[in-house]
């Protein structure tokens, strides 16, 4: 079975992970945007009481905001380094209902099947080798009747404009060589995985990002970044 782990990219946020909590570094795009995702994943579901899950969840920007409205939260990421970050995090801020593993998805599928109540996959199906693995592992950890949330980065001349070329080497808002175009997920494609994983899409939103006064909302236009809401 494939690790559907790129070790490169791994290397990448490792080699970053002691920057993760500083709003102005290379992360600031991620601080940024965190109230945004958090504002639409309030706007879909109530997190109290819930069993909650972020895979790929680096150095627990939005599970420590997860945290705050859920019962419990889990993040799993692959890069060792960003999960020993988000511990000490958390610990400082003394948020005791995380629980962080550095552990596969897939891997979590096995042993904890219809666990979450409500699980997230935010920017990070575009930094795996195969995201119908991610999703098809989300559906076997979802309870019956649960919400899944996904961001990633649309596949058109525009993004590779705005994602690659402006925020990379124009506006240097993260570092040049983060996105791999190739990777990028088009709407429908994405809804395409999830119906074959039998997660039922009911919700798209796009991410916009202002320049002029470096703040993000959500918008119709799914060109870039986007959002998905799915239910099991």
């Amino acid at each position: 079975m494939t690790t559907n782990v790129d070790e490169h990219e791994i290397e990448k946020f490792s080699a970053l992970a002691s920057r993760w909590w500083d709003p102005q570094s290379e992360f600031k795009p991620l601080h940024d945007l965190n109230p945004v995702r958090v504002a639409y994943i309030d706007s879909q579901v109530d997190l109290t009481g819930k069993t909650v899950l972020d895979i790929g969840c680096g150095g627990g920007i939005l599970t420590e905001s997860l945290a705050k409205r859920a019962k419990q939260v889990k993040g799993i990421d692959m890069a060792k380094a960003s999960l020993d970050v988000a511990q000490l995090h958390a610990l400082s801020e003394q948020v005791d209902n995380i629980d962080y593993e550095h552990i596969r998805a897939e891997d979590l599928a096995e042993r904890e099947p219809q666990q979450y109540d409500v699980i997230c996959a935010m920017e990070m199906l575009e930094h795996v080798p195969d995201p119908q693995s991610i999703i098809n592992a989300v559906r076997a950890l979802l309870k019956p009747g649960g919400t899944v949330f996904f961001s990633t980065i649309n596949r058109n001349p525009k993004s590779y404009l705005l994602a690659v070329l402006g925020a990379e080497y124009v506006l240097k808002l993260v570092p040049k060589g983060t996105h791999d175009y190739k990777k990028f997920i088009k709407p429908s494609e994405l809804s395409s995985m999830a119906r074959v994983a039998k997660l039922q899409c009911i919700d798209t939103k796009g991410m916009h990002y202002h320049p002029l006064f470096k703040t993000f909302d959500l918008g119709d236009n799914v060109d870039v970044n986007y959002l998905m809401t799915c239910k099991g």
